[in-house]
């Protein structure tokens, strides 16, 4: 019987090969654009499943308020935190410290091999996390001061073959660690990424003497809560302002502050954490169910095609349906017969859609940015993936077709009295609503995305950022000697016309400002009304090479002996001062951590980050020697010159540091590459929604047309014109269209506008966005069907009617 079915099955899909290509080839489109979403999101939600306590492990956030109202959420917080939260709780089994610090860089025989994410890390690292130890003792590599544990690849790089075990390292050409141990590389499906990890007992008792343990108003510490088995991290978690009142509550009145602590699940970091003083810039939860959302309208689009075809051509094998049945066959037996072509049908695509896989798969890599390999073939949770769309696939393809097919009564269809029903009409037509709907979704969504993008590229920022290079800090070098080395140095290249000003900053335009400064507030004023702000420490020069506007008050002055005791502030910095003139700020003292400083000036709101990020209070602290990035503004010509020219005076001046550099505008726009390359995901897979769609229409189209040959030969005859035969064959199609439309406008502007309100500064979703959108559509459909109609309608209606 199985052979019979399978013989049928064959027979059926080869006699006819136009619907049977039109369904293999939108069904193998739909299930490798869902397998490879369905790795992309595997992946993106697999960060740091791999550790064996990781159910137990949790991160504590850090949330900062002033009177009453957030101002600050960290990934990072007060360093005292974990300690003290172990020492009072029982249900605390153990936790880790991690504290990143700057770049560090090792001479090895002349070369120079810098180290960037470096960070002091807690005794328990290793025991705690699941990243495999290659050499040392997990519970003692971390434990003495000065001892360093390496990955494998830095190991290589530093050591090549030999055994990096003992060995000492001398980092910044200053203090020495001795190697207590190698790691393997870290996954890329983690949050942390490290290349060398310094004992926390070396930060604690050498850089920072005994301060970072008591400190519940310095951040910059990650972290790590490990509870025992059974702990319900909410109930702990209540219990946390307990011991904050008790340890820092004094602190928190004085400054009309507060703080409170939560409890992330590590697995939830990756998707769900965006905070000051991350350890990685992490994903986004919405963005990979978006995407995931994208694969199901896809593989649903494609699975509907079949259903469409498969129920239209319902009344062709009637008459086979009816023999059958009459020479004894089961309804039963009928089901399984159509759901074996649905299985084969299906089996064949899932076999194409494996070569499509492959061959699609370096351009997915390279508009997502993603890192996935043929290997995935080998990965248990690719081939699940494909066994459940198969078998899905083959049931909610197949099982309805089965159904309306093996209904069929053999009396009825044998006399010829078989008509198409209501229901199989309308659900056909609803069916094509639901594809064009799902279509136009799509279609919005991937205009939005780029318009917002460029709308973020082309507003001004408030400064000029244009022209401008970037050389990354000295990290060697920096002694008292360093304001003589600075001063030097930028008059030097100052001599070269091509280079117009220099500044060196603590930061840069396209960078969260890390320096955070908690009780703020106008001299004299009570502490209660202490504000936090972002701290940007620059030289005189930094406004002049910015081109920031000055709305009241001066710039910084040499000429001003008082100016070291100077600052500038934003508008959105006076207003929470109080001030809604700028020129009323200014002469006006602030208390800035035990030290009164002047305002001179005030400053217009720029753009210190992408538009995402609303505008935040900025105090601009003037520090004439301050350690940080030099920004160079350069003539349009000559720059290769110029930079060869700089890079002279670097080697001179800070001897033993890397010269790296970077064009400030590239730099800016890195921070729309995430979006950049969600917009191309989404625009990919939309084209690919929009082309399975019209697989479908087409097959549909042809069938129609063939359906209604008899009645376009007779209205030709009659005479009808070729635009009128066009008309006719197109109206169905674009009522559908223009049904879909319809229907899916408010759920498009509904969650359109959620997306945009995820950007401080946006684009509004214009109506000539969703009018186009079905525009578009509308003219892809009727393109697609224009083929048979324009067929039929050139067909001589001699033949068309002498044909049964």
């Amino acid at each position: 019987m199985i052979k019979n079915y399978i013989t049928i099955a064959i027979r059926n899909l080869s006699r006819h090969k136009a619907f049977s290509f039109i369904n293999v080839i939108g069904l193998s489109i739909g299930i490798a654009a869902c397998l490879l979403i369905l790795q992309y999101v595997d992946f993106e939600l697999s960060y740091d499943n791999f550790h064996t306590k990781g159910d137990r492990i949790y991160r504590i956030k850090q949330d900062r308020y002033n009177e009453g109202k957030l101002s600050t959420e960290w990934a990072a917080g007060a360093f005292a935190a974990a300690n003290s939260f172990k020492d009072a709780f029982t249900e605390i089994e153990d936790y880790v410290k991690l504290v990143r610090t700057g770049t560090k860089i090792v001479n090895r025989d002349g070369n120079i091999i810098k180290i960037e994410r470096v960070y002091f890390a807690s005794k328990s690292f290793f025991t705690l996390f699941s990243y495999p130890l290659l050499s040392g003792n997990a519970k003692t590599a971390l434990q003495e001061p000065n001892t360093a544990v390496i990955s494998e690849s830095l190991a290589q790089k530093l050591f090549g073959t030999t055994n990096p075990m003992g060995k000492d390292l001398r980092l910044n050409q200053d203090r020495l660690f001795k190697i207590t141990g190698v790691f393997k590389d870290l996954p890329d499906n983690t949050h942390l990424k490290a290349d060398m990890l310094l004992s926390y007992e070396t930060f604690i008792n050498q850089i920072k003497p005994n301060t970072p343990e008591t400190a519940w108003q310095w951040d910059g510490c990650l972290s790590y809560l490990l509870l025992k088995p059974g702990t319900d991290p909410k109930a702990l978690e209540k219990k946390f302002p307990g011991v904050v009142d008790k340890l820092a509550g004094e602190d928190h009145k004085k400054y009309n502050s507060a703080a409170i602590y939560l409890l992330q699940p590590l697995k939830d970091i990756h998707l769900y954490s965006h905070y000051m003083m991350e350890a990685e810039a992490n994903g986004d939860g919405t963005t990979v169910y978006l995407l995931l959302g994208i694969a199901f309208f896809i593989v649903v689009i494609a699975w509907v095609n079949y259903i469409n075809l498969a129920t239209a051509r319902a009344i062709n094998r009637a008459k086979e349906v009816g023999v059958r049945k009459s020479v004894g066959s089961q309804r039963s037996q009928l089901v399984t017969q159509f759901l074996f072509e649905s299985a084969l049908l299906n089996g064949l695509a899932v076999i194409l859609a494996l070569g499509l896989v492959v061959l699609v798969l370096p351009l997915f890599n390279a508009l997502s940015g993603q890192h996935l390999s043929i290997s995935l073939l080998i990965s248990g949770t690719f081939w699940l993936s494909l066994l459940i769309l198969l078998v899905v696939g083959t049931f909610f393809s197949g099982l309805y077709p089965a159904f309306v097919l093996s209904a069929f009564k053999p009396v009825a269809v044998l006399k010829g009295r078989m008509v198409t029903t209501r229901q199989g009409i309308a659900l056909r037509k609803g069916l094509v609503v639901f594809q064009f709907a799902a279509s136009l979704f799509l279609l919005v969504g991937t205009a939005t995305v780029f318009r917002q993008i460029q709308f973020m590229r082309e507003q001004k920022l408030g400064m000029n950022i244009d022209q401008t290079l970037v050389i990354n800090p000295p990290i060697i070098g920096t002694d008292s000697t360093y304001m003589r080395k600075l001063e030097a140095f930028k008059n030097e290249l100052l001599r070269q016309s091509t280079i117009k000003s220099i500044t060196a900053s603590t930061t840069i335009p396209g960078q969260p400002v890390d320096w955070n400064a908690g009780g703020i507030k106008l001299h004299g004023a009570d502490e209660k009304q202490g504000k936090q702000y972002r701290v940007i420490g620059v030289d005189y020069d930094y406004l002049k090479t910015y081109d920031l506007k000055i709305v009241a008050g001066r710039n910084f002055a040499k000429d001003f002996g008082t100016d070291p005791k100077a600052v500038m502030l934003n508008k959105m910095g006076i207003q929470q001062l109080g001030f809604t003139d700028p020129k009323q700020a200014i002469g006006n003292q602030i208390d800035f951590w035990g030290e009164v400083y002047t305002i001179v000036g005030i400053v217009d709101n720029f753009h210190q980050q992408s538009l995402r990020e609303t505008y935040e209070p900025l105090v601009i602290r003037l520090i004439p020697d301050v350690r940080g990035y030099f920004s160079i503004k350069l003539e349009a010509n000559q720059i290769n010159a110029s930079i060869a020219s700089i890079q002279s005076s670097w080697k001179q001046f800070f001897p033993g540091n890397p010269f790296e550099y970077f064009f400030l505008n590239e730099h800016f726009n890195e921070q729309y590459k995430a979006d950049q390359r969600f917009g191309q995901v989404f625009g990919f897979f939309t084209s690919l929604a929009i082309l399975v769609a019209c697989l479908g229409l087409f097959g549909l189209a042809m069938f129609t047309t063939v359906q209604r040959t008899k009645e376009i030969g007779i209205r030709k005859v009659l005479g009808a014109s070729i635009p009128e035969i066009l008309q006719l064959l197109y109206k169905e199609f674009a009522i559908l269209i223009l049904i879909a439309f319809v229907v899916s406008v408010p759920f498009i502007w509904y969650t359109t506008n959620r997306w945009l309100e995820t950007y401080a500064f946006r684009t509004d979703l214009s109506w000539w966005i969703v009018v186009g959108a079905g525009v578009t559509t509308l003219l892809i459909a009727l393109l697609t069907v224009s083929f048979q109609a324009i067929k039929a309608a050139l067909a001589n209606p001699v033949t068309s009617l002498r044909t049964e």
